[in-house]
């Protein structure tokens, strides 16, 4: 039974959009199927309950879900795994700017409380996240749907918590952290940005005890922690010092005597050479510490402002105190000079505070045995990184790793599961919630700090799918096919899942890891709010539709590249659903109500144009499945866009018009039933990309069932039976005759509406027959007559001259152009047309474009090069043509 429905003349993308999204939810065609093999599953990076979709995860949700549709539509048993991340100080910051607004804070809550009004967020967030994934199209399986802090996830992270401690690779140490004074939390490195800052370099005088008279000066641009130095070093092969090394030095207004020492780590190229160590307040200057057993002098608190060992400056923020203390300095005459110094400063990359290094108690894992077997994963092929130039950046930062800082001063998150005897101090890990001591039985409290957000998040490929428990899904789908990700947090997060995976899974958790690029602007700049040069994913789509936001972002995808993202592209892509939209209506309305496709097995008894259209788009579907299997997401929509626009409705479809209003009811059945077996195909190749206008259309193919949906009909196969190398080559042939008559018409201003005169000159003879048997396509297309074919004509009188794979082209102008108005014009854009290609060459001459620009702008560019310079070319011979008259 024909159950099509009628396809209306404009594209409603909001209606259309919400109608197919509940349909394919409330059939359940997100959920694997069991039935079918070759299980193939991807887990969202899950996005954090803090706030709206940025065009960064509009690109990874697209990516995501081609290959989701795509898989789905080969059969596979394909699930991706929705979920979000509660992302422990982000939510935490929000919710307390939140309290700041009604006057509260945290503490006058309460920890309980406070955690409340956090879940009353996550709630709210959560719910506006869900909603945005699925206007996008995302084809999650929601049943499976999971968050970081749930319940089953709070089982997997309490388990590798306690296993990890048990086994000796979490501890519990003092060491020198980043610590964020807004979040009141240590950091880990990874999650300092870091940036260059303005500033000064203070050259401050120490004076020596044993010589007063004389300083030994060093170069700082922390003036402040001048009062937690500890001792000055220098190289030990510095001979500027070398006299002084066993002298002491006092430290400038606090009087405290201070050795000299000696470390390969000073460099002697910078400031004076001397070194000041501040173990509690630097990275390196804590290790150098330890090394040379000197004290930690704290004088910062973790709010960010100086304590009792401060002195006169105690109570004063950082910025205050260093005023204060260069002021001080100068009226001791112990400033020998102060110079303008950019330098890289930490930053909070949630809050974008100025990072402290503090000494405190932390908890950390050790990582070293862990990385271990992560390197070997990559080096070994188990798990690929697309493009393969993101090997190098993750071996660089795992063959140099830390140990992992992963207690967060913070209520909102996974308490750490570490429990503390109040009567003989022991402590210990425990999955549960004891009472009591295990040693003594005495009452115990749980540890007050919570863990890392990406410690959860390093669980999520396995702690998704079930784990702890041996769950089918786990069984099923473990390890994961592969991880789309932004190449920022191949620290924060991938590598981390690569060892938890291989800690507690014995296998890697997904085998390829495909970096996505950049969106920038269309300028190259990076986007952001406050740089103005935003786009909103959610305003575009509601606007333009997602198929073409969709089709945009996966169009500019190309494996190395940034994005260069503009409203014109993705209005482009908006012009090509309306030309698919009107191709469709085009097909459907030459298309009786009782229509039934002839059975296309017999090509002998098919037309040229017949064969030639169904050979391409065999080959199409070959190209796109080659280019998706390879992540190569721009390369398949560009195949699709390429078939579609330049061979199905430019050439095929001008064609069949003919065969469709003039044609014998045989020839009529046969160019119908083509058209409709290759819309079909064309739907199924482009709905992964852009799910919503295709699944419309599929509903008013002809003999299609109501529960007939696209989205889980079979891929196309190529079937190479069909592939006609010698109809392509007849075809191709045939346009470009039409395409260099057409040029013709263009360049000499012949109306649309006047049908011009051709003779065509054979000077070969393998493609005349081939020519002349199909006249009609040429002159049906190039809107012209042709009065004569034959042997190397002479050229006719009043004729301008083309030539296209050995056929000349005489094109009959005689009283259809003003000859001498024509060639003024065509000289006058043949010299802009000269001009622009020596404006480009010239670029190219100068040797700093080439280093300096980006690649893209070069290829750029080399392409607009070489068009102008065929542009011209073709206009020399036209313009030498008719002036040989």
């Amino acid at each position: 039974m024909n159950n099509r429905t009628p396809i209306p003349q404009v594209y409603d993308a909001s209606h259309t959009e919400t109608k197919w999204y509940e349909y394919w939810e409330k059939n359940g065609y997100f959920s694997p199927d069991p039935q079918r093999s070759n299980p193939f599953c991807m887990v969202i990076p899950p996005p954090n309950v803090t706030g709206f979709l940025h065009m960064g995860h509009a690109l990874n949700l697209t990516l995501h879900d081609i290959l989701t549709r795509y898989r789905r539509m080969k059969g596979d048993q394909t699930l991706w795994l929705p979920g979000t991340d509660h992302a422990g100080i982000a939510t935490q910051n929000v919710v307390e700017k939140q309290l700041a607004k009604e006057g509260l804070d945290r503490h006058q809550l309460g920890r309980e409380e406070f955690i409340q009004r956090v879940w009353q967020w996550k709630d709210q967030y959560h719910d506006r996240i869900v909603k945005q994934l699925k206007s996008m199209g995302a084809s999650c399986d929601w049943t499976r749907e999971r968050f970081t802090f749930d319940e089953g996830l709070s089982a997997a992270v309490k388990e590798v918590f306690v296993r990890l401690f048990d086994e000796g690779l979490i501890y519990r140490g003092e060491y020198i952290v980043n610590w964020c004074p807004r979040c009141e939390t240590a950091i880990s490195d990874i999650e300092v940005d870091y940036r260059d800052v303005p500033s000064f370099l203070y050259y401050v005088r120490y004076p020596i005890k044993e010589h007063p008279e004389q300083y030994l000066v060093v170069a700082t641009t922390r003036p402040e922690t001048i009062l937690g130095d500890v001792a000055l070093a220098v190289h030990p092969e510095d001979e500027r010092y070398r006299q002084v090394v066993n002298s002491t030095v006092i430290l400038p207004i606090i009087g405290r005597d201070m050795s000299i020492i000696q470390d390969e780590y000073v460099d002697p190229q910078f400031g004076t050479g001397v070194l000041k160590v501040t173990p509690a307040h630097d990275m390196n200057d804590f290790d150098l510490g330890k090394k040379h057993h000197l004290p930690v002098v704290a004088v910062i608190d973790p709010h960010g402002v100086m304590n009792e060992n401060a002195g006169i400056f105690a109570g004063m923020t950082r910025e205050q105190c260093r005023e204060a203390i260069v002021e001080k300095l100068k009226s001791l005459d112990l400033i020998e000079k102060i110079e303008e110094y950019s330098h890289s400063v930490g930053h909070c990359y949630r809050c974008n505070t100025q990072v402290e290094p503090l000494v405190s108690k932390q908890w950390f894992v050790k990582m070293k045995d862990l990385a271990q077997p992560a390197i070997q994963a990559v080096e070994e092929g188990r798990v690929e990184f697309i493009p393969e130039r993101w090997n190098k950046i993750y071996f660089e930062w795992m063959n140099n790793i830390r140990d992992w800082c992963i207690s967060r001063q913070i209520w909102w998150g996974h308490r750490v599961p570490v429990f503390y005897c109040q009567e003989c101090g022991h402590y210990f890990a425990d999955r549960g919630l004891p009472d009591h001591c295990p040693k003594c039985q005495g009452k115990v409290v749980q540890d007050e700090d919570v863990l890392d957000t990406w410690f959860s998040s390093a669980l999520w490929p396995f702690s998704t799918l079930g784990w702890p428990e041996t769950t089918p899904d786990l069984k099923t789908f473990y390890p994961t096919s592969v991880l789309i990700t932004a190449f920022d947090i191949i620290f924060f997060w991938v590598a981390r899942m690569i060892m938890m995976g291989l800690k507690f899974m014995q296998d890697v958790p997904f085998r390829k890891v495909y970096i996505t690029p950049l969106v920038r602007d269309a300028y190259g700049k990076k986007m952001s709010k406050s740089s103005g040069n935003a786009i909103d994913p959610l305003e575009v789509a509601r606007q333009l539709g997602s198929d073409s936001l969709r089709f945009a972002l996966a169009w500019l995808t190309v494996q190395g590249r940034d994005i260069h993202l503009s409203m014109e592209r993705i209005e482009a892509s908006r012009n090509f659903m309306n030309k698919i939209w009107n191709a469709s209506r085009f097909v459907l309305m030459n298309l009786e109500e009782d229509f039934v496709p002839v059975e296309l097995n017999n090509e002998a008894h098919l037309s040229l144009k017949d064969r030639w259209i169904i050979s391409r788009f065999q080959q199409t579907i070959e190209q796109a499945s080659l280019a998706l299997d390879d992540y190569r997401f721009g390369e398949y929509v560009q195949i699709i866009y390429d078939f579609i626009w330049g061979e199905f409705c430019d050439w095929y479809i001008e064609w069949s018009k003919k065969d469709l209003y003039q044609g014998s009811p045989e020839e009529k059945r046969k160019t119908q039933s083509v058209l409709v077996q290759v819309l079909s195909g064309i739907l199924q190749l482009l709905h992964p990309v852009a799910p919503f206008i295709t699944e419309e259309i599929w509903h008013s193919l002809p003999m299609r069932n109501d529960n007939d949906a696209l989205i889980i009909s079979d891929w196309p196969v190529p079937e190479k039976s069909w592939f006609n190398d010698q109809s392509e080559k007849a075809i191709g042939s045939i346009q470009n005759l039409i395409r260099e008559i057409r040029f013709l018409r263009a360049e000499l201003e012949i109306s649309p509406a006047e049908t011009c005169r051709v003779q065509l000159g054979f000077h070969q003879s393998d493609n005349r027959v081939i020519i002349e048997e199909h006249l009609g396509y040429i002159e049906q297309l190039a809107k012209c007559e042709i009065i004569k074919t034959d042997v190397e004509i002479s050229k006719p009188g009043g004729a301008v001259t083309g030539q296209v794979d050995g056929i000349d082209i005489f094109l009959m102008i005689e009283g259809l152009v003003d000859i001498k108005r024509e060639l003024q014009r065509l000289n006058k854009k043949h010299k802009v047309l000269s001009e622009d290609v020596e404006r480009i060459q010239k670029r190219f001459e100068k040797p700093d474009f080439l280093e300096k620009a980006p690649q893209e702008v070069i290829e750029k560019d080399q392409i607009r090069l070489e068009k102008l310079l065929s542009e011209a070319q073709r206009l020399q011979k036209l313009i030498e043509g008719i002036m040989n008259q």
